[in-house]
């Protein structure tokens, strides 16, 4: 496994000077959140690719500014609407590839608005994973609070229904916000997790550092190998969990060392 960082953690800076900020404090294995269309565009894409690769640094994961939008771009009741926003999916597929990034993550389709059955979205999910395939990306559904993917149920539905088409990232603060046991979670995701959102949280906050609230990373480590995972494990909060941009090295320590202990585990 590998530990890495959200460009999201310091939103609302700017994406470049928050990959540049996140890179000085010495990260650099990083999911790129990108803002605004702009941040699409080829020459901007390839500034931060040079700055990647004159870092040594990784992009793993690229998450898109329209995650909130994805309901009414790609999941609504109108056909039209979900073929031309798979081709506006183009340009993250194409922000993946100059980037160097592997995974897209999907928000997907919101609990208030099911404008669609669960079968047409596992068919529309289907036609959007197979479009990232042909760019070399995994399209991966995040559980997401407030969200169809935030029910387990929904989870293990859309495993059975896409077999093995289809990717998950797990996050945790996004199952705690929901009531679900991150654990639980996990175990719906099975072997097609992809990727990982880390964070902490206690009995007073859903969302923080790793290291700063009460979860038993040991034993979700130890579920993660169970599954097979030896993927990225990224930091991502809210600005607003933590103080300086230092404190994230304490956050980074506290996931390295996990990380570090199933190695030691499996020699």
């Amino acid at each position: 496994m590998q530990a890495g960082i959200s460009t999201a953690c310091l939103y609302p800076m700017l994406l470049e000077n928050a990959f540049s900020e996140l890179i000085s404090l010495g990260f650099r294995h990083f999911e790129v959140f990108i803002n605004t269309c702009s941040e699409l565009e080829e020459k901007y894409l390839k500034s931060l690719r040079r700055t990647a690769d004159e870092s040594g640094s990784t992009v793993r994961s690229v998450h898109p500014f329209t995650s909130g939008y994805e309901n009414f771009l790609l999941f609504s009741g109108y056909e039209r609407r979900f073929r031309d926003g798979l081709e506006f999916y183009k340009r993250y597929f194409h922000a993946c590839n100059v980037l160097g990034a592997s995974i897209l993550v999907l928000h997907g389709r919101k609990c208030a608005r099911r404008d669609i059955e669960d079968e047409e979205f596992f068919e529309r999910y289907l036609a959007l994973y197979a479009l990232g395939k042909q760019f070399g990306v995994t399209v991966a559904q995040e559980n997401v609070n407030l969200f169809c993917s935030d029910d387990p149920a929904f989870i293990r539905s859309m495993r059975a229904a896409c077999g093995d088409d289809c990717a998950f990232v797990l996050d945790v603060k996004q199952a705690v916000r929901g009531g679900t046991d991150p654990y639980k979670m996990c175990e719906a995701m099975g072997g097609k997790i992809c990727h990982v959102h880390i964070n902490d949280n206690s009995s007073t906050s859903d969302c923080m550092l790793p290291g700063k609230g009460s979860m038993d990373y040991r034993k979700f480590f130890n579920v993660l190998k169970q599954l097979g995972y030896d993927g990225s494990v990224m930091i991502e909060v809210y600005r607003k969990n933590f103080g300086e941009p230092s404190e994230l090295l304490s956050a980074k320590k506290t996931v390295e060392k996990f990380c570090r202990f199933l190695e030691t585990a499996d020699n």
